[in-house]
């Protein structure tokens, strides 16, 4: 009974580690999300202010809103590389997906093949 309740818990272990790993990838994509808008911003400033005098103020805040994005980016991709080097995925079984010869959506239903009989069964 003992070595059954250690081998659920190991599993229940495994299974949060590799929740964590998809929580680290989401976080990820966040910040690449979060330093894409920086240098959308910046790219929208320098497009907009283009007229502003002296022309070198649009393209200070440009450069400075370009520059954050890049730095939210290296940042993201430091502690996901952290991140993932501590955790330890583990493969999980899966049920295969479905076939569409098993919900009889496909044109040639198991019964209908020339290599099995009436049944279905070869």
């Amino acid at each position: 009974m003992t070595g059954e309740r250690r081998d659920l818990a190991e599993d229940r272990t495994d299974l949060a580690e590799d929740r964590t790993g998809l929580a680290v990838e989401r976080t990820f994509a966040g910040w690449l999300r979060t330093g894409l808008a920086a240098v959308g911003i910046g790219l929208g400033f320098q497009a907009l202010f283009r007229s502003i005098e002296p022309i070198w103020v649009a393209k200070a805040l440009a450069t400075v809103f370009v520059l954050i994005g890049i730095f939210i980016f290296s940042g993201a991709q430091r502690r996901a590389c952290r991140m993932f080097a501590r955790l330890d995925t583990h493969q999980v079984d899966t049920a295969p997906p479905p076939r569409p010869a098993d919900h009889g959506l496909c044109p040639l239903d198991r019964r209908d093949r020339p290599d099995r009989g009436a049944t279905g069964v070869k």
